[in-house]
């Protein structure tokens, strides 16, 4: 069994109402899904964190090493690929790359095999997850204070237990926001914010600890993910659990913020830091400093399938009757090919979604959707 091509998916949809985050807008949806196929014709995908375009670069570049090997051989052709970029890159795109690959692969080995990657990862904890809402962001045009009030309480109709909402636009404007969407949702719901690096380290504080009184489970990406420092004095100066890491890539870039206890939660993307080969690494280091783990999900429903076979297999912490369980990010902002890339959708039921049980990811591809959505220049 060897690998015979490596091809990428660019994916577009451009907004009817551009939104944005503190550090980032978006007026349109792209994001890259990989195949690799292999020569007795099995078939395995993945996605990359992050610009899709550079991202499929960086997958082309490495296909040349790719095209011959064993796909089941998921530990060696990590090294080969990491190493062979590793002067340029031991993080960023050269690794978001290697992480749609990887994931590929790991599909690959659990159809092979014919049970599904949280088997191989060591076997399911559990057959399902409760989600939260990710949303709430600056809509162009749209008073915001209303729009994510407006959206808390959407979420909370349709079962959802938690919601992340989206601040660092000014301390005014998000405490109103904060308030507006805390009396939406009601005391019983869980929310948490996300910084989106926006902040310096004063205002984090000053945020922090306004907001604690609004009974938030988590602040996110306060200041930006090069100062380690800024974590650890943000964490120390304010109440609220400090959480992070959906930028820091590999065991390399996670093992600093988790041995000085930057952050309170870890948040690695499975198709950003790694790949499952990786995050198996990043998920058993936090464990070992005994730091809580919330995986990062931002794609499509490839990557909600791939998030899901891992936390399947997340050893409960503790282990216990009554445990504490991984929750899942769900994406609800206006993404028309998330689930169109799958012949059947994921979805949630009153905020509970099922982990897939077939091979490999457990899902299948829609092709027509690759071509509904592929941008006129591809």
């Amino acid at each position: 069994m060897k690998i015979e091509a490596v091809r990428t998916h660019l994916l577009e949809h451009r907004l009817d109402t551009a939104f944005e985050s503190a550090s980032m807008r978006f007026d349109r949806r792209q994001h890259l899904l990989v195949e690799v196929i292999c020569d007795d014709g099995t078939v395995g995908w993945g996605e990359c964190l992050g610009p899709a375009g550079a991202n499929r670069a960086v997958v082309e570049t490495y296909a040349g090493w790719l095209i011959g090997m064993n796909p089941l051989e998921t530990e060696k052709i990590w090294a080969v690929l990491y190493n062979a970029l590793r002067d340029q890159g031991q993080r960023g795109l050269t690794v978001t790359a290697l992480s749609g690959i990887d994931v590929a692969l790991w599909d690959i080995k659990g159809r092979h095999f014919g049970v599904p990657v949280s088997v191989l990862l060591g076997g399911r904890f559990r057959e399902s997850v409760r989600a939260y809402a990710t949303g709430a962001f600056k809509r162009d045009g749209v008073d915001r204070v209303t729009d994510n009030a407006e959206e808390a309480a959407r979420h909370r109709a349709a079962g959802f237990h938690a919601m992340k909402i989206k601040i660092g636009f000014g301390f005014d404007e998000d405490m109103a926001v904060i308030r507006a969407v805390r009396d939406a949702m009601g005391p019983d719901m869980r929310l948490m914010i996300d910084g989106n690096h926006g902040y310096d380290t004063v205002e984090a504080i000053r945020v922090g600890r306004a907001a604690a009184e609004y009974g938030v489970d988590w602040f996110e990406e306060p200041v930006t993910p090069e100062h380690l420092s800024a974590y650890r004095e943000i964490r120390a100066q304010q109440p609220i659990p400090v959480a992070g890491g959906e930028t820091w890539h590999t065991r390399w870039g996670m093992r600093e913020p988790v041995e000085t206890r930057a952050v309170d939660i870890l948040q690695p993307d499975l198709c950003g830091c790694g790949g499952f080969t990786e995050m198996k690494r990043i998920a058993d280091l936090a464990a070992l400093h005994n730091i809580r783990v919330v995986p990062h999900v931002w794609g499509t429903a490839v990557q909600i399938a791939a998030s899901l076979q891992f936390m399947a297999a997340m050893v409960p912490n503790p282990v216990r009757v009554n445990p504490v369980e991984p929750i899942l990010e769900f994406d609800r902002t206006e993404n028309p090919f998330r689930q169109a890339v799958l012949t059947a959708p994921i979805d949630h039921v009153d905020g509970v979604v099922a982990i897939p049980d077939g091979p490999g990811l457990g899902v299948e591809i829609n092709r027509q959707a690759l071509k509904d959505f592929a941008p006129e220049e591809a």
